[in-house]
């Protein structure tokens, strides 16, 4: 197989959660320029739509479901209709999320809650229905968690957002643990670890401290539109089939400072 047929991806049928802006679309659009045939799913059926344009622009046609994955019975039918439309599931990008910044001491429960129940639960149970319905009976497919490079260490002075943090931590050792489980299946499951982007989830953070992380980023920058495609199609391709149970981060080196 050559090295262009190892990160092509035709046919392939990929569901990305929180597909309709940031990260999400951003993904989405790299595996349907490869060829994967992609739903995305998101809250909010406006911002689905405009999702869906951005994409058409590019010569990409998604299939966009409004699904709230805060509501964990609905998985079902999110797998259900993804499946029914496009076909059994291949790729599975689970990269919907939310935070909530407050100090641990006045922190709500509420928001610790959501933010669990965001970033590690409705993963863990999307990546069930989708493992046990489209890839172990089939014995092939490829998981990428999308968690952060917050999960690999505390926080700074002055941020406050440990449900934040103590969620994308469990997301890579979810990733570990799936993938030890699930490789006699021959499902690859990887995890990501964004740095900061500019995004409407970190724009309030970065207006504080965005000059301070541009200065303590070996690469002087800040993730841009491009930084997460190549990264995306390598760990949904047949590139990476040798790599399971891994993060890589993709933060301009700040984790390495």
């Amino acid at each position: 197989m050559s090295v262009k047929q190892l990160f092509q991806l035709d046919d392939q049928v990929a569901l990305v959660t929180g597909g309709s802006r940031g990260l999400g679309l951003q993904m989405a659009a790299a595996l349907g320029e490869m060829g994967c045939k992609v739903a995305i799913s998101a809250r909010k059926a406006d911002e689905l739509k405009r999702a869906k344009d951005d994409l058409a622009q590019i010569g990409v046609e998604a299939y966009a479901i409004v699904s709230d994955l805060q509501k964990t019975d609905s998985i079902p039918a999110l797998v259900d209709e993804v499946a029914a439309t496009l076909g059994a599931i291949d790729i599975l990008i689970n990269n919907a999320g939310a935070t909530w910044g407050a100090p641990a001491e006045d922190y709500p429960d509420e928001a610790w809650h959501k933010v669990m129940n965001l970033n590690v639960t409705a993963p863990f149970f999307l990546a069930r229905e989708v493992g046990r319905r489209c890839m172990i009976p089939r014995k092939t497919g490829k998981i990428i968690n999308v968690a952060s490079i917050a999960g690999l260490r505390g926080m700074s002075s002055g941020v406050h957002t440990i449900a934040y943090n103590t969620s994308k931590a469990a997301v890579i050792n979810f990733t570990r643990s799936l993938a030890s489980e699930w490789g006699r299946y021959g499902i690859n499951v990887n995890a990501i670890c964004p740095g900061f982007f500019p995004s409407k989830m970190s724009a309030g953070l970065l207006d504080n401290i965005g000059d301070k992380v541009v200065e303590g980023t070996p690469l002087q920058r800040l993730g841009g539109d491009e930084d997460l495609k190549g990264v995306t199609v390598f760990l949904a391709s047949a590139a990476s089939r040798h790599v399971t149970g891994q993060y890589i981060a993709v933060d301009g080196g700040a984790s390495a400072v």
